[in-house]
């Protein structure tokens, strides 16, 4: 009597199929569930905070629509000054961050005590919260009345905001850094390269793009944290805001304002996970390979 063949290791295209059919409508039940049961719990609570009795003056004070549509202008001209102050902060972090990254990652005894400038530094802004460096910085140096600096709120304020992000940011691009083997400086020293073209030309680039998803997220952070320059005085969103808020007693301002970061911040955030996904997708295709 002939034995029956043995099974292949291979799993047969059917069985393959039929897998993937049946993950891809678990997959289609599970997000169906969820996004039920969001629905479901978002008319919860708007019946109960609606069955509120005092959920009237609630709305009278923070969800006045017309209050809102008074004071669209004055907030959105602050709103502006947010965003380019969030711009021009952003591109100084990567430029500052980036040489705090490099002095940190230099190699040898000669460069001691550059590491330790750097240490200093990243120590230094990371321990101290950054509204309690606006407080010193935005009132103490320009009471000093230096000859030759600015005394403008807005330039000390974003100088903190700058340092203090820097000291986080450098901290990303050095884990980056160290990430990318150490054969790849070897290499570039056993090219005749000096160590700063080696960080340059071969390190840096790797290292920038394995980092660039936590870069991203700071992104998001910064757009946030610019508004803390309101504790000077500035006159942005939050500031504006709290200056209607002040003459007719009615939080509406905040949430109007609150509507205009989470219209920029959202987006960023989306773009944000979309990157990572991507980038994880592609380490994954190329570690199979």
């Amino acid at each position: 009597m002939q034995s029956a063949p043995p099974e292949s290791p291979l799993t047969p295209p059917s069985l393959t199929g039929g897998l993937r059919s049946h993950l891809d409508e678990e997959g289609a039940r599970g997000a169906l569930i969820a996004f039920v049961s969001t629905i479901a719990l978002f008319i919860l609570a708007l019946v109960v905070i609606g069955g509120s009795e005092n959920w009237p003056t609630v709305r009278r004070s923070f969800f006045d629509f017309e209050l809102m549509w008074e004071s669209r202008g004055p907030i959105w001209e602050g709103f502006t000054t947010n965003i380019w102050m969030f711009l021009v902060g952003q591109v100084a972090i990567m430029a500052l961050a980036l040489l705090i990254a490099v002095m940190r990652s230099l190699k040898g005894p000669a460069f001691f005590p550059v590491r330790l400038l750097a240490i200093v530094f990243i120590d230094f802004f990371r321990g101290i919260p950054i509204i309690l460096g606006l407080l010193l910085f935005g009132f103490g140096i320009p009471a000093l009345r230096l000859p030759g600096l600015p005394n403008s709120a807005v330039f000390w304020g974003l100088v903190v905001v700058v340092l203090s992000y820097s000291a986080y940011t450098a901290e990303v691009y050095r884990s980056g850094i160290d990430a990318v083997p150490d054969s790849q400086r070897l290499s570039a020293s056993a090219l005749g390269l000096t160590q700063w073209q080696g960080l340059r030309y071969a390190v840096l680039p790797q290292a920038i793009r394995n980092v660039i998803p936590a870069l991203l997220n700071g992104f998001v952070s910064l757009q946030k944290d610019v508004a803390l320059l309101s504790v000077l005085g500035v006159r942005e969103a939050v500031r504006e805001a709290q200056i209607i808020t002040g003459r007719t007693f009615n939080y509406s301002p905040y949430v109007f304002a609150a509507a205009l970061f989470l219209a920029i911040s959202i987006p960023s955030a989306r773009f944000a996970d979309w990157y990572t996904a991507k980038d994880r997708a592609r380490r994954s295709q190329g570690a199979g390979q």
